[in-house]
């Protein structure tokens, strides 16, 4: 196992200088520097020194890679199927073309032009997707239909089979063809259109019978979680993207193709909220079982594992109160202590997960699945009572420890942050009685990643608006940022999509 993740988009020259400034260490004898050698190559002597080979070796293996070279063709895989989508908002322009006037499209001269920035507006493209982009696809076509049929990823994204069978039957180079604004297939500009024209699922097994490759994917913006024509059908993500209008046909026909159901972006996307038809079409085609996986041949171990990713679904559902999903995912032989493989998490199992978030139900599943009770501590359920708004239980607790609030307040101080997510307004008073601070914020360890988010940011991002009133009448600070994104709640919001709740927290200002 690796010590440590390889960063997205990672470059070589910061690695070759972590492996420069590692030989400098180690020649002046520095005691962690000597450290790192002894860990990662412990039978080599750099007391009286060391070459750049060798630390570039000992970099490699810490971020989990068997040589240098190893290393360096995980980076060229990286950089060959990385994209870059321009961010693009409601007022904002790609290139020069502006979202929302008719200046918005290049002249009608310009063909290519005119292609690429209809592809550009059908598609998500996990930058800044908004709601009226395909609408403004659909505008262009009207005013200049000789688009559509403009190459395959025009007439794959407008979902016209007629048009792809010709083209192919021309000329059948082009199935799996890079193209448009993004370097895709067409096989991905239509599987991430939201155009809701045409006839997609027809116009995807033609692709797949002229061999596209049901597999094809990039890298956003150089992770290395492969966001695949599959993840496209599917939708989803931190922005609530919406799957596609036939993202369930186009799922078979993929999966029929020969495409991987343990797609880890697809999960990962779908995984905030609690609908399971996605879930129930990859386990239909084998999620959770080994099958040969270009991704995991290309990304090697930085790629979780078939069994880490339903194991971390079922943590996620479990934090989340997805009974259905919880359900679903034991059924299908997930097991119930499955460690998962995302750091938010840390070491907790779904059982701590659910008893921190109050939810009982999935709770009694999961022990009925074989959970080890042992697990859980006397901090987490004394949170869990307050995220379940269960003063009796608080009352309880605290008569057979009278010390447990001021236990819990010091080794758990942002417990708040975790009750908003459950957006109820007596939880979170319940909580506060406890003496607990409205404005602490997420250090890391039960919250995930050191975000240093409060409450407010939570309630904010969720939507929760009469959770964020309530909080804001007890003192929360609404212009507080957190540490990773320097955004505001009213930030948090915005990036959720929750425009009531923005619009309250403007009225703040």
């Amino acid at each position: 196992m690796p010590a440590r993740p390889l960063p997205d988009n990672p470059s070589l020259e910061h690695l070759r200088n972590q492996a420069r400034s590692l030989q400098r260490s180690a020649r002046a004898g520095d005691a962690e520097a000597l450290a790192v050698f002894q860990e990662f190559d412990p039978r080599r002597d750099v007391s009286g020194g060391c070459t750049l080979s060798d630390a570039q070796l000992v970099v490699a293996r810490s971020y989990g890679f068997p040589s240098w070279q190893r290393l360096r063709t995980h980076l060229d895989v990286v950089a060959e199927y990385s994209y870059w989508p321009r961010p693009v908002d409601d007022t904002g322009d790609i290139g020069d073309m502006a979202d929302t006037a008719d200046a918005d499209f290049p002249d009608g001269r310009d063909l290519p032009a005119l292609a690429d920035r209809f592809l550009d507006l059908a598609c998500l493209n996990y930058t800044r997707d908004t709601p009226h982009r395909p609408a403004r696809a659909r505008e262009l076509l009207r005013a200049h239909p000789e688009v559509a049929r403009f190459s395959p990823h025009t007439m794959a994204a407008a979902g016209d089979a007629a048009g792809l069978r010709e083209a192919l039957e021309r000329d059948r180079s082009q199935v799996d063809q890079g193209g448009g604004p993004y370097g895709w297939p067409p096989l991905m500009y239509l599987t991430y259109a939201r155009l809701d024209a045409g006839s997609p699922v027809e116009a995807a097994e033609v692709l797949l019978a002229a061999g596209a490759d049901p597999n094809a994917g990039r890298l956003w913006q150089g992770m290395t979680s492969a966001f695949t024509a599959l993840t496209g059908a599917f939708g989803g993500g931190e922005q609530g993207q919406p799957p596609h209008p036939r993202a369930v046909a186009l799922a078979r026909a993929l999966l029929a193709a020969g495409a991987d159901p343990n797609d880890n972006q697809a999960l990962y996307n779908r995984q905030f909220t609690p609908e399971n038809d996605h879930l129930e079409v990859l386990f239909e085609f084998g999620l959770g079982k080994e099958f040969d996986s270009p991704w995991r041949r290309r990304l090697s171990h930085t790629y979780p594992s078939t069994t880490a990713m339903v194991e971390e679904q079922l943590r996620v559902a479990a934090d989340h109160g997805f009974a259905a999903r919880v359900r679903l995912l034991l059924d299908h032989g997930v097991a119930a202590d499955g460690p998962g493989y995302h750091p938010n998490y840390g070491d907790l199992t779904a059982l701590q997960l659910a008893t921190l978030a109050g939810e009982r139900e999935i709770a009694r599943m999961l022990l009925d699945a074989g959970a080890d009770r042992g697990r859980v501590s006397a901090v987490q359920e004394f949170v869990g009572a307050c995220a379940a708004g269960d003063r009796a239980e608080v009352e309880r607790l605290t008569a057979v420890n009278p010390g447990l609030p001021a236990h819990v307040r010091e080794k758990f101080p942002d417990a708040g942050v975790l009750v908003a997510r459950s957006g109820r307004v007596e939880a979170m008073r319940l909580l506060l009685e406890q003496g607990f601070d409205v404005n602490a914020g997420a250090r890391g360890g039960m919250l995930g990643p050191h975000l240093r988010r409060t409450a407010l940011h939570e309630a904010a991002n969720a939507g929760h608006l009469p959770l964020v009133r309530f909080l804001v009448e007890q003192g929360a600070d609404p212009h507080l940022r957190d540490a990773s994104f320097g955004g505001t709640p009213l930030g948090w919001a915005e990036h959720g999509g929750q425009e009531e709740t923005a619009a309250y927290l403007r009225g703040l200002a």
